[in-house]
């Protein structure tokens, strides 16, 4: 059953703008952002406590099932004669665009910290984000209730990060609900409420998009100014797409809360109309078809995908049920790129852009649980930036498309700068891996007498894959991980092409630092090596760069014993039989080159890595 039947809302339309208070929870990744929305939902009386369970706002079962949230979620509340509109947040690096987006709909923040962990990576990367819009921001402790909680020591962290009076940090705990009533009085007072001019052209901002069975493109925006209601004919500012609205109304728990007119200052959803996916893109402005606005309210920087995957059906028949999902999930997903691919491997499938590992496996797992797809995922890599001697430049996004070495000039790969918090006991282990990871280090801060932020600058293509497991594990879980791009540098490396039976398997071909080239085409041909099948003849594995074979191993052919019939007798007949066999598997190896079926489980061992 739907949870929007267990609500019912009368909310008022409001015109006052003093009357508004729009504001977001930003955090780090676990240090309670959810649960105090829960509360806050609670204590104004959104919700009855006796409908209440947690995690409210999160909608998806993978964001209940793993404890953090993948998408954005508003929510609209009232208080003492107000409209709150509260908007949810992610906590994970690779979700830090839902943030952004959060943050350029709202007037304020409540920078949530944890007073058992205090400041993490992913809390500085959020204040500075919000910094950046110009928010008002609230610093507030959570989990004071736990007996690990640490106010004074965390209260001298957020001083020093922030530069406030101490008596501006407020203490809550979102599980039982103490501070709450006087964090809601701080977002009355100290939010500003929003501008924006009634009588002009209508404008709005597009900060979400969904897709509904029932009610088709449904946009998620933030009005500036003007209004809009039911029957309005609208545009798309940014790519002319036109609609007529069909619904207008709050976002509140449970859903979409019908509403006649969407004014000035308030974060609503619209039903567009509109037939077309793509037509409704995050970041555009939306406007009267009539009485247009004639200048475009600033968007979203365009985010470009560093990560990129190839997802393929398992079967082969699947594959325009992937596209159409797909085309979904990039509506929900403006972070999302992809494109066809085919793979002799693997067949048709996806070249997918991703902003991180997160990413993909969230990607991956809501195409298999929402549109029960069996997918094969390859390994990630990330984007380089080619120079070609006619000084043309290329981003290339899969080793395939790499051209011969003699038609480059530079080849050159992203570096990010990456933010690193650990306990001092750990310094050690962390520079050590870092510059095992080809990291160059920065500087240290010092957030505390047991705590530093080491600032490094590593190539993406070192973190993406299992560095944030690594840093876990040599810090005992303490250290945290915030990482933004910064430019492209110049990198040696070559492409790494896989041999089975003198024959080239595209899908294995990987590009890797010249240095660490023997290693990886090793761990491939072994690996190999364990999962195929022997067949009648011997099969070569080899791993190559360029004409330079840089390791190589062999699968042994079955052996029938030709000699099993012969009872003594002269020696020189086992031989000439033996001679025979070994004549025939020399002739089945010319045969068989590029025939031997290399199964699935083979293919997973050498692209998950």
């Amino acid at each position: 059953m739907d949870r929007a039947l267990f609500f019912v809302y009368d909310w008022p339309i409001m015109s006052d703008l003093s009357h508004i208070r729009n504001f977001c929870i930003i955090a780090h990744i676990d240090h309670g952002k959810s649960t105090l929305s829960d509360r806050l939902l609670e204590v104004t009386g959104t919700v009855e406590k006796r409908n209440m369970k947690e995690q409210m706002l999160d909608s998806m079962d993978i964001e209940r099932e793993r404890g953090i949230t993948i998408k954005l979620a508003p929510a609209r509340m009232e208080y003492r004669g107000l409209t709150l509109n509260l908007i949810d947040t992610p906590g994970h690096v690779d979700f830090n665009y839902e943030v952004s987006r959060s943050l350029a709909a709202v007037e304020g923040a409540i920078l949530l910290v944890d007073s058992t962990q205090g400041v993490q990576a992913q809390t500085i990367g959020n204040l500075y984000l919000a910094l950046d819009e110009d928010l008002t921001i609230i610093p507030v402790l959570n989990k004071i209730d736990l007996p690990a909680a640490d106010i004074p020591k965390r209260t001298q962290e957020i001083v020093k990060l922030l530069g406030c009076d101490p008596a501006e940090i407020l203490s809550v705990s979102g599980k039982t609900g103490e501070g709450v009533p006087e964090l809601l009085e701080a977002i009355v007072k100290r939010i500003p409420p929003p501008s924006g001019d009634e009588k002009a052209p209508a404008r709005a901002l597009v900060f979400d998009s969904n897709y509904d069975d029932y009610k088709g493109v449904v946009a998620y925006v933030r009005v500036v100014d003007g209004s809009f209601k039911i029957g309005d004919k609208i545009e798309f500012m940014a790519n002319n797409a036109e609609g007529e609205i069909l619904e207008t109304g709050a976002l509140g728990v449970g859903g979409y809360h019908k509403q006649p007119v969407l004014a000035t200052g308030q974060i609503g959803y619209i039903v567009t109309g509109l037939k077309d996916i793509q037509a409704c893109r995050v970041g555009d402005t939306v406007t009267h078809l009539k009485n247009p606005a004639t200048e475009l309210l600033p968007g979203y920087k365009v985010v470009n995908p560093m990560v990129f995957a190839g997802v393929f059906p398992k079967v082969g028949d699947d594959f325009p049920r992937l596209r159409e999902a797909m085309e979904r999930l990039k509506l929900n997903d403006s972070a999302l790129t992809y494109e066809p691919e085919h793979s002799p491997a693997l067949g048709y499938g996806f070249r997918c852009g991703l902003l991180g590992m997160l990413h993909l496996e969230i990607l991956k797992e809501r195409l298999m649980r929402e549109f029960d797809i069996d997918l094969v995922v390859t390994v990630p890599s990330v984007a380089y930036r080619l120079t070609t001697r006619g000084n043309n430049v290329v981003i290339i996004k899969s080793p395939i498309e790499l051209p011969d070495g003699s038609h480059i000039t530079s080849i050159e790969e992203p570096w990010v700068k990456a933010d690193i918090v650990t306990p001092n006991d750990h310094v050690g282990a962390v520079m050590q891996l870092v510059q095992d990871r080809r990291g160059i280090y920065m500087n240290t801060e010092y957030l505390s007498e047991n705590r530093a932020i080491l600032h490094y600058e590593i190539p993406l293509a070192m973190v993406i894959v299992d560095f944030y497991d690594k840093l876990k594990s040599v810090t005992s879980g303490y250290a945290s991980l915030n990482y933004e791009v910064v430019d492209y540098r110049i990198a040696n490396v070559v492409r790494m092409d896989i041999l089975v039976a003198e024959e080239m398997v595209e899908a294995f071909s990987m590009l890797v630092y010249r240095d660490e080239a023997e290693r990886a085409g090793r761990r491939i041909v072994n690996a190999l090596k364990d999962s195929i099948p022997r067949q009648n003849f011997v099969i070569k594995l080899q791993a190559a760069v360029g004409g330079n074979i840089v390791a190589a191993e062999k699968i042994s052919a079955m052996r029938k014993d030709v000699t099993a019939k012969l009872y003594g007798g002269d020696v020189t007949r086992k031989r000439k039989l033996l001679e025979k066999q070994k004549k025939g598997k020399a002739k089945m190896m010319e045969l068989g080159k590029g025939k031997v079926n290399i199964p699935s489980d083979a293919c997973l061992k050498v692209l998950k890595r």
